[in-house]
């Protein structure tokens, strides 16, 4: 399978915010592949999925879910663990961090990082 170029991860990164920012799980399942996983990290400190969310209907009505929380929150596009992906702040700390990985044009995994001890860094 040929790598997916920069230029492209980020395209599929800001599509992917924009769906989930409007709560469009038509447009967040297009983007997902249908073999999508996610996974959250709270450390047992802040509330994070429990169990991973597997297949990309399933992760886009998940996040759409989410959305209700974000009303007070700014999700930015950033560069994280050297790929696109996201970061979500509440007052300019920075409280998610998302990890995304992109394949053939589709996000094909997501890692949402919520555990405040590994956020250290990020509101340094």
């Amino acid at each position: 399978m040929p790598a997916t170029p920069p230029s492209r991860k980020a395209a599929v990164v800001r599509d992917f915010k924009r769906a989930w920012e409007a709560q469009d799980i038509e447009a967040l399942i297009g983007l997902l592949d249908p073999g999508a996983t996610a996974v959250g990290d709270g450390g047992g400190l802040v509330t994070a999925m429990l169990h991973p969310v597997e297949g990309g209907d399933a992760i886009a009505r998940h996040f759409a879910g989410l959305s209700v929380h974000l009303s007070d929150r700014t999700i930015l596009e950033r560069t994280v663990n050297g790929e696109p992906g996201l970061v979500i702040q509440l007052d300019g700390l920075t409280e998610t961090v998302i990890a995304v990985e992109v394949a053939q044009g589709r996000v094909t995994h997501i890692w949402a990082v919520r555990n405040p001890e590994k956020l250290t860094p990020w509101n340094q």
